[in-house]
């Protein structure tokens, strides 16, 4: 479709409010054959090419001006193999469809924070999620791959056919071809789990971020906790005396071998302070999956950083204490990731997401509901470099807005994207798929 097509404007729209972008054409695919055509006419008209899942990335990607949208959101196909614990999934997927098809089996696969978050590109630039601590990242569970490479060829891909390409796309993002199918290994999860989140005031956040320290030094890898660091939302489980008030929230999510054994190890953390809410409880996986879904909703203005982080330190708490809630936009967070467990077992040359050895990711996000603000730019820039010194100095390729190629090497080292740029060179020697977070060829 072009820009005189009705449904036009609605398809050039992504997750991020902030991204306005027109581009000249937007191919729907609907098969392989759909987009191998796109690729075709892109390169014989020399249109650049933005590649749209989800559309969920926080840079906008997934659109562009005046090139061509290959649009995958429609290859939605999926089957979920039981005995061998797999699942096929085309790149349209939502996380919340996948998980539907595989919790019918009493399956997961780790991915997402909310349920509208695309497999595809969450997969390709590595994959957080609840599950990651226990079953590893979402790229760590990838068997094989289906590919539309920048010459239109179909090439299928794993640890056994070219394996030099499967390497790179798990980590290296879209560079390197268009995924038409996933193959993901499943694990056993649910239907429940026991999960939701703590709430403290932003007083008690050094005590509460100190615990934390200390309390996840010696948790199981069934365990992840995540931090969140805003003003309390109006959500219906938010007590509405406190709305509007600066809050520390521990979400949790427990995927062990029983509800009991949970509750022993969650007990700790439950018993620290006085939380304003408790609402931890044996829930739905695909429940808690959702939890969240409304704080990151369509259409908002999303601006974010991002770092990765050791171990937090008595200083880093302070700057996280004194800074978290400075900003002008009630919708605005703060988001510490909970990593360790099972994504350090993989070694870091396995695969070419980087950052195994981290800690903890951060994310830093200025969230407003309109261009007219408040803008809480400057309130993340500032956040940012207040945590530089407490940053082992990479960051997570998915949390990447549009920050130019210096950030884009340091989401993975210098040795590991000089080989990503040997791949980009066999792969993409013209860099036709240029619109993402770029790795540049050489040749």
């Amino acid at each position: 479709m072009d820009a005189d097509h009705p449904r036009y404007d609605e398809a050039r729209k992504v997750w991020n409010g902030m991204i306005d972008r027109r581009p000249a054409l937007i191919a729907q695919c609907t098969g392989v054959a759909d987009v191998r055509s796109s690729v075709k006419f892109a390169r014989e008209h020399d249109l650049g090419v933005a590649v749209r899942g989800g559309g969920h990335n926080v840079a906008g990607t997934a659109v562009c001006d005046d090139g061509m949208v290959i649009d995958l959101s429609l290859m939605k196909g999926m089957r979920v193999d039981s005995r061998r614990c797999t699942a096929q999934a085309q790149p349209g997927l939502l996380w919340g469809e996948f998980d539907r098809e595989t919790q019918t089996f009493g399956l997961a696969c780790p991915g997402g924070i909310v349920t509208h978050t695309g497999i595809a590109g969450l997969t390709l630039g590595g994959g957080f999620g609840w599950l990651q601590r226990k079953y590893g990242l979402t790229c760590d569970n990838l068997l094989s791959a289906d590919v539309v490479t920048a010459d239109g060829q179909f090439l299928t891909i794993s640890d056994t056919e070219h394996p030099d390409l499967f390497w790179g796309i798990r980590g290296g993002g879209g560079n390197f071809g268009i995924v038409t199918s996933f193959e993901y290994r499943l694990h056993p999860v649910g239907p429940q789990v026991l999960a939701g989140v703590l709430v403290h005031p932003a007083e008690s956040a050094r005590e509460v971020l100190q615990f934390y320290r200390d309390y996840i030094s010696e948790v199981p890898d069934e365990l992840s906790v995540f931090v969140a660091m805003r003003k309390a939302p109006p959500a219906p489980w938010m007590p509405e005396n406190i709305h509007g008030s600066p809050v520390v929230i521990l979400a949790v999510c427990y995927a062990g071998p029983s509800m009991e054994e949970g509750e022993l190890i969650l007990r700790p953390l439950r018993a620290f302070g006085e939380p304003l809410v408790d609402l931890i409880r044996p829930t739905a996986y695909t429940a808690h999956q959702g939890f969240f879904d409304a704080s990151v909703h369509h259409g908002l203005h999303y601006y974010w950083k991002s770092h990765y982080m050791p171990s937090l330190t008595d200083d880093a708490i302070e700057v996280l204490a004194t800074t978290a809630w400075n900003m002008r936009s009630p919708g605005s967070y703060s988001l510490l990731f909970q990593l360790g467990g099972a994504i350090g077992k993989v070694n870091e040359g396995d695969t070419a997401f980087s950052g195994r050895a981290a800690r903890h990711a951060i994310t830093l996000d200025g969230v407003w509901s309109d261009a007219e603000g408040p803008d809480d730019t400057e309130w993340v820039r500032d956040y940012l470099a207040a945590l530089q010194p407490f940053s082992t100095g990479g960051v997570y390729v998915n949390f990447l807005g549009d920050e130019g190629r210096d950030r884009v090497k340091a989401s993975y080292g210098a040795e590991k994207y000089d080989r990503l740029v040997a791949l980009k060179n066999k792969y993409d020697p013209t860099n036709f798929f240029r619109l993402n977070q770029n790795i540049e060829p050489t040749v």
